[in-house]
């Protein structure tokens, strides 16, 4: 029974992985019809106007929209089921490294398309996450400058980022592990159809600004952060309280013996951001 058990979960792990290709497949095709209409000159602009202007804009944009959501929630819920599969066990920690730190990376990518829109939401994440990069001591405007730099060049690093250098670097860290998938859209026929479908049905948010809102919430993922960043210092509430999972995660292929402790520290970690998500939710 529990060889069963186990089949079945490492199955669950590869079909997760796999729908996890297609969405991206589907991000990246529909993200450079996108990209042919968007100026980073004017994002607010260039982003209505794809809607507005462009036959079929609003549909590419709300395909790319929602495969990338998928693709980082497919992510997450492969990488869960290698967690729980314990297959991550038979990988040496230098493969292990990598496919831990493109997570953040995936996330960075995520967290980028949504400033890339240029709308009140994701102005707003712009400039918390400037703030985080230049509260890091001593390295903060090289990172700054790295990434965002939003104040000084407007969104064209961000927009560099987005369409090459975080990919790029995405796909350096995960080619050892993506390159043993085969991921057939054919085999996948129905997922693909419900993606088209959600695309169709619903168009992704644009959110105009509004006179006399003070408080805007950030990208659904970044809520837990935002809400820390009330009552925690930049520097603690976005780079080591984020850290301490990265390190969690990569303590259990690190030390066998601190596998439980790095175990307790990442639940501890998602008990904490999940409850801050749920008050921001509330706020």
């Amino acid at each position: 029974m529990a060889r069963l058990q186990n089949l079945l979960i490492r199955i669950a792990a590869l079909k997760w992985g796999e729908l996890c290709l297609v969405a991206l497949y589907v991000s990246v095709v529909s993200g450079v019809i996108v990209a042919l209409q968007y100026d980073f000159g004017e994002p607010f602009f260039s982003s209505t106007a794809l809607d507005l202007l462009v036959p079929f804009g609003h549909y590419w944009r709300s395909l790319h929209f929602y495969s990338s959501q998928l693709f980082f929630l497919l992510c997450l819920a492969h990488f869960v089921a290698v967690l729980i599969d314990k297959s991550y066990l038979r990988l040496s920690y230098g493969k292990w490294l990598p496919l831990v730190l493109s997570l953040p990376v995936a996330l960075l990518l995520l967290f980028t398309g949504y400033v890339l829109r240029g709308d009140a939401t994701g102005e707003n994440a712009g400039v918390i996450a400037e703030n985080i990069c230049l509260a890091v001591p001593l390295l903060g405007e090289y990172l700054n400058a790295l990434l965002f730099a939003i104040l000084e060049d407007g969104l064209k690093k961000v927009y560099a980022n987005h369409l090459i250098g975080l990919g790029v670097l995405w796909g350096i860290l995960c080619w050892d592990h993506v390159r043993k998938y085969r991921a057939h859209v054919t085999e996948h026929s129905l997922f693909l159809c419900l993606l088209l479908l959600l695309s169709l049905l619903f168009q992704a948010p644009m959110e105009p600004e509004s006179l006399g809102v003070f408080h805007r919430p950030g990208p659904w993922f970044f809520l837990g952060l935002q809400e820390m960043l009330r009552f925690v210092p930049a520097f603690w509430a976005g780079i080591v309280f984020p850290l301490i999972l990265v390190l969690a995660l990569l303590q259990l292929r690190l030390a066998d013996g601190l596998q439980k402790r790095a175990a307790l520290y990442a639940s501890s970690w998602l008990l904490i951001y999940t409850g801050l998500t749920l008050v921001a939710l509330l706020r």
